[in-house]
């Protein structure tokens, strides 16, 4: 009996030291998770949120459109149209690598290539697939609900009038908002963008399921409005792409301006390219050659050097001028055509060097200077246009008398496109220099007196009679409108000199105003080496500065001037329909 109570004793005093241990062993675990939940949702809070942020979060970005640019009738000209990029995890997408077949086939990529893009790019979390897909076909992709592929909205940079506004336009780089060349560059910080971003729940397959917070709000572009009337636009790029084709030469520019204001009206070069087609965009096909490539203007500077005799006192338009061979040295300057009886009128009429060379070795060479910095040479026209060349015109003191002499009709300075059609604008505005502007003008633009109405009157007088029949430029008259002009043919300057007559090539420029009774518009053309036997500018760039304002003219409703110059017939069917 003893024996068998002893043994009760002892297994209940076993069980119930295991229950303690089983009690305080059940008691410790619950403190430890106890514990353990107090770390992790007190003291680990922070690394537990990001663990599950990075796996249901992202930072989204959000895209801005660049400012869209319009001519100055609301016509778009650059727009920036919505696209999406496929990009993925390159890890994530491996967890289903059955899948990249079907993914390339969505992408209209390579297989193989797909393959290589995802496997190269294992220790990254970013790698772009196809950038810049329709909305329509990246949402095919997206719906395929393959594990590690998203896409991000994009904005693509599209240009309506294709190289009818290239040169002027520029482009952005190819998958960035960012000016690269023309307007785009010049007025950058004005159109481009500032992305935000946001933060937003994503399920598995990269859908947005909620937004959680802003982290940065967008700031749109802003638009601008350029001085540009697309239409002249079209009509010069079409009249000049003409004349650059059937004459077989190398290039081309024509520019329009606004007289009263300084508005480029249009700027067109040939070649052009199209900045829709990157593949075509190359450093020798996208400088804007209006702009930025200078030339020896030849004769259609006369004007100009003709202002600064006017201006002195001692000529007038009837002034009679010696045109007969001048000798300079061992130089010899002689006309082709002589001319007899010639006054200064005449001179700039028949484009008589000779008489030209004459007149300003009578003159001053800083009083001829002078006269040609105030219309603008050797100096930008503040039209802002990156790589605009001021040209070049020489200090006076280096001239010498044969540095006067050839000046004088044109050799010896270099001018732009451009800075020669400001010029011209400055004749047509009676002598008051303004600004290029390359943005809509709304107000009245003030301007400097450079020289005075009465000379620039003078010389517009002048100038018609290089239109007229007895003239150079005869071929840029305009049916209705007076037109005062200047035709320029000059030789091509190559190494070692001008060649020889063989070999010789050509510029043909025409610039002038129009109506000459109170000009509205100035403009300039340059053929650049024309060949096939054609390059005096009276028959090469004259017709086209005639096509290209007689549509201007009319487009902007400038009432005619000159309807005693129409022929009879003409005026018959302006007449009231019966």
């Amino acid at each position: 009996m003893l024996a068998h109570k002893d043994n009760k004793s002892f297994s209940q005093d076993q069980f119930q030291s295991r229950l303690y241990v089983v009690l305080a062993a059940l008691i410790l675990i619950a403190l430890a998770l106890v514990a353990r939940a107090v770390d992790l949702q007190l003291l680990d809070e922070g690394f537990l949120e990001g663990q599950g942020d990075a796996r249901f979060t992202r930072v989204a970005k959000l895209s801005a459109n660049r400012g869209g640019i319009y001519d100055r009738n609301g016509e778009p000209l650059a727009a920036s149209t919505p696209v999406d990029s496929v990009w993925a995890n390159p890890s994530r997408v491996m967890r289903a690598a059955d899948q990249i077949p079907r993914l390339a086939e969505a992408l209209n990529r390579d297989q193989k290539w797909l393959t290589q893009v995802i496997t190269s790019n294992l220790d990254r979390e970013f790698v772009y697939l196809v950038r810049h897909m329709r909305p329509s076909d990246a949402q095919q992709v997206l719906e395929l609900k393959i594990p590690g592929v998203y896409l991000m909205r994009e904005y693509q940079r599209f240009y309506p009038a294709g190289e009818v506004t290239g040169h002027l336009l520029g482009f952005t780089r190819k998958y960035e908002d960012i000016g690269q060349e023309g307007l785009e560059l010049a007025f950058d910080r004005w159109l481009g963008a500032q992305p935000g971003a946001k933060r937003v729940i994503q399920d598995r397959y990269g859908r947005t399921v909620e937004d959680i917070e802003s982290i940065s709000a967008a700031r749109p572009g802003e638009d601008l409005v350029t001085s540009i009337d697309l239409r002249i636009q079209y009509l010069a790029y079409r009249e000049l792409k003409a004349a650059v084709q059937s004459r077989r030469a190398q290039s081309g520019s024509v520019v329009v301006l606004d007289v009263d204001t300084g508005e480029v009206l249009a700027m067109v070069n040939q070649p052009a390219y199209n900045p829709n087609d990157r593949d075509q965009v190359s450093a020798a096909r996208y400088r804007n050659r209006a702009a930025t490539d200078i030339f020896e203007p030849g004769s259609s500077i006369k004007p100009f050097v003709a202002a600064a005799a006017l201006a002195s006192g001692r000529y007038h338009p009837e002034t009679p001028i010696d045109t007969s061979p001048v000798q300079i040295g061992v130089k010899t300057f002689r006309d082709t055509h002589p001319l007899r009886n010639a006054t200064l009128t005449s001179v700039i009429a028949k484009s008589s060097n000779v008489g030209m060379t004459r007149m300003a070795l009578s003159l001053s060479a800083e009083s001829i200077w002078s006269t040609l910095t105030a219309f603008g040479f050797g100096q930008v026209t503040g039209s802002g246009f990156p790589g605009e060349s001021a040209g070049l015109l020489n200090d006076p003191a280096h001239w010498g008398r044969i540095g006067t002499a050839t000046l004088s009709f044109g050799y010896g300075l270099s001018v732009t496109s451009l800075q020669l059609a400001h010029a011209y604008a400055v004749l047509g505005a009676q002598g008051i220099n303004r600004p290029v502007s390359l943005r809509r003008v709304d107000q009245p633009v003030p301007g400097e007196r450079v020289i005075e109405e009465r000379v620039a009157r003078e010389l517009l007088a002048m100038m018609e009679n290089v239109v007229s029949q007895d003239g150079t430029g005869t071929r840029a008259a305009l049916a209705g409108y007076r037109v005062a002009g200047k035709t320029g043919t000059a030789w091509k300057a190559s190494a070692g000199g001008y060649g020889t007559a063989e070999t010789r090539k050509y510029m043909s420029i025409f610039g002038g105003v129009a109506p000459a009774s109170q000009p509205k518009l100035a403009a300039v053309v340059v053929i650049d080496e024309p060949s096939g036997g054609a390059y005096y500018a009276g028959e090469v760039a004259a017709p086209v500065f005639s096509n290209v304002l007689a549509g201007a003219l009319r487009l902007m409703g400038v009432p005619p001037d000159g309807l005693d110059l129409l022929p009879a017939t003409t005026l018959v069917q302006a007449g009231p329909e019966p």
